[in-house]
């Protein structure tokens, strides 16, 4: 059994935990060197064989990467890092000579340097594999897959994981256009996942931008991977088994629900809306949302009750010094009139805003994305 850590954006540890029951992988609560058990932020840790570290990344909506923990020891001085460091099962992630490119934090412990830090790492790495691994520094392309070591010191405790993902979890793959303050992926699937939405009942979005919410709602419905279009880092290890991955991904594809949920996704710029078509076509759901070009206060919602999933604009990267004040009342009295009795889940930066709708809701998500403050909130369009 190895021990691995689903990497997330504050806030979101409760749903990447959820979703790793969901796959049969339970929370694993750290049981560092020299020191108490704990349960670390931004992420959630878990055990399984080499199949687990597949299957989280494949199917994992929320999580930004996910780790391989190679190494958790207690190190105060330079030769008992480089001594540990050597000790450690390079061979499994690593082929001789492979470049890498480090990633060093130090935070209250006596190695404060990190330069220093990863010079030693990287002599444990040459003494242990025979052969010294070219470090990158930046994140340019390299002529081959370079692997992400992160080492993070901490009250004197090290903590040296591999990254098995590559890109970010939030690069599914289909999202080659963009519109304007593009909502990232996970975060678009942590608002489905958080707003209660059943998968089955109807589903609107009228600010959809390029996509991305109807899009992830739609993968969400079909019981369809999001990491099926992309590659992975832990398919470039020494230890990689391709049969048990290929046999993973045939599981994957018998996966889907007995019947589609309706999904309705518009916006008033037609260049976001035709971004949004093609990246539905290249996510393999664009037969399953209706895209249309029209303002918010022209929707047509599918009759029955539903649920509205949106992220209007809130006045920092779009619409900047724009008083939005007017724009969220008129979306309230559109959903009070288009919408009545369905479920309301709004992402916005400013509580304030989200307050002119008149229609009472609650903190249902808070999380940090682009420096940004961001809270979900949820709520019930009242009847006529």
């Amino acid at each position: 059994m190895s021990l691995y850590f689903a990497a997330c954006s504050p806030g979101l540890e409760g749903l990447v935990e959820r979703e790793l029951q969901g796959l049969g992988y339970k929370q694993t609560v750290q049981r560092l060197e020299g020191g108490p058990s704990e349960n670390e932020a931004g992420g959630v840790s878990f055990e399984g064989e080499a199949e687990a570290l597949y299957r989280a990344n494949l199917w994992l909506r929320t999580a930004s990467r996910v780790l391989a923990r190679l190494g958790q020891f207690h190190a105060a001085s330079f030769s008992e890092l480089h001594k540990r460091a050597n000790q450690l099962e390079w061979e499994r992630y690593l082929r001789p000579g492979a470049p890498v490119r480090l990633n060093v934090t130090c935070h209250k412990s006596r190695l404060y340097h990190s330069g220093a830090v990863a010079e030693r790492v990287l002599a444990g790495i040459a003494g242990r594999l025979g052969m010294p691994s070219p470090a990158l520094t930046t994140d340019g392309p390299a002529d081959a897959p370079v692997q992400l070591i992160i080492v993070r010191l901490a009250r004197d405790r090290c903590t040296i994981s591999l990254d098995s993902s590559g890109e970010l979890l939030h690069r599914r793959g289909y999202r080659l256009a963009g519109a304007k303050a593009p909502l990232r992926e996970t975060l678009a699937a942590a608002l489905l996942l958080s707003s209660g939405w059943d998968t089955s009942a109807p589903l609107l979005d009228p600010f959809c931008g390029s996509g991305t919410i109807a899009i992830e709602a739609a993968l969400l419905a079909l019981g369809l991977p999001p990491g099926r279009n992309r590659g992975f880092a832990f398919t470039h290890w020494p230890n990689f088994d391709p049969a048990a991955w290929e046999r993973i991904l045939g599981e994957a594809t018998k996966t889907g629900p007995a019947r589609q949920a309706p999904i309705q996704a518009s916006d008033r710029d037609a260049g976001a809306v035709r971004m949004a078509i093609e990246n539905a076509a290249r996510a393999g759901v664009g037969d399953a949302i209706e895209f249309s070009q029209r303002a918010f206060s022209a929707i047509q919602p599918l009759s029955g009750p539903g649920w509205v999933v949106t992220n209007p604009p809130f006045g920092v990267r779009v619409s900047q010094n724009k008083d939005l004040r007017n724009l969220y009342a008129q979306l309230g009295a559109v959903l009070r009139r288009a919408c009545p009795g369905w479920q309301i889940a709004v992402l916005s930066a400013d509580p304030r805003l989200t307050s002119q709708m008149g229609i009472a809701t609650k903190s249902a998500l808070s999380t940090r994305s682009g420096g940004l403050n961001l809270q979900l909130r949820s709520g019930r369009v009242p009847d006529e």
